[in-house]
């Protein structure tokens, strides 16, 4: 069993910490800071060993060299992006493990050309970068919303109880714009009041579940691309 705590970094990162308590081991997902795993790795006598990037975007990428410098952890990342301190780029199909547990890459592009998710079957995990958020998704900096639409569905075709960890508390601003695309939804309105209590008691909102997102992301719903595109130009304004 992995053990997977989230590490809060800036205003609204999550740097990821995968423990595997039988090898030792310990992977920290898109560490845009070195400083808070760092931390936590020696607050909790953590070594780690890896780590795992899903998009080159600096606020999870940027700790690389240090976490690198500070404990000689292994750096992954995507293969179609620039990864600073990357050992090992990864692909389509490529694989990774940590302890006994073995992850596959799949590429989602659309929030950047080159996102990667890191998908652990057998432990019904992943890790999905900026692609898709708690009841939302990804700006399309760099990919177009065709591709966007597909990755998500992507995604959403995981078995329904797969964890999904994405790299920001977004859940609240998505949760209005949620209420706000589909107020006919009972889900939404029910998942809005649950999230708006969590976030009052300081509480962290992922990671999320293919099921919640298939009731409840107005992106994940949408019937095609084309109004994937409307929904996304209109949340790029929703206040």
């Amino acid at each position: 069993m992995l053990e997977i705590v989230p590490v809060p970094a800036f205003s609204d990162n999550y740097i990821w910490m995968v423990h595997d308590a039988d090898s030792g081991e310990t992977a920290v997902v898109d560490p845009g800071d070195a400083a808070p795993p760092l931390a936590e790795a020696t607050r909790r006598g953590w070594t780690i060993t890896q780590v795992w990037n899903t998009h080159w975007h600096p606020d999870h990428t940027g700790g690389n060299a240090a976490v690198k410098a500070a404990t000689g952890a292994k750096v992954s990342g995507p293969a179609a992006e620039t990864i600073g301190a990357r050992d090992v780029a990864l692909a389509e199909g490529d694989t990774l493990r940590i302890g006994s547990h073995d992850g596959r890459v799949i590429e989602i592009p659309g929030h950047t050309l080159g996102h990667i998710a890191l998908v652990f079957e057998d432990d019904r995990i992943a890790f999905v970068g900026d692609t898709l958020f708690a009841m939302g998704c990804g700006r399309l900096f760099e990919g177009t919303a065709q591709q966007m639409h597909a990755s998500l569905q992507r995604l959403v075709a995981l078995p329904e109880e797969t964890a999904l960890y994405c790299g920001h508390e977004y859940t609240l601003a998505n949760a209005r714009f949620a209420a706000h695309a589909e107020p006919d939804n009972p889900a939404i309105a029910a998942r809005l009041a649950e999230v708006e209590q969590m976030r009052a008691e300081g509480q962290v909102t992922l990671p999320t579940t293919v099921a919640c997102e298939r009731a409840t992301n107005p992106f994940v719903r949408a019937s095609d691309w084309q109004e994937f595109a409307r929904l996304r130009a209109e949340k790029d304004s929703f206040r």
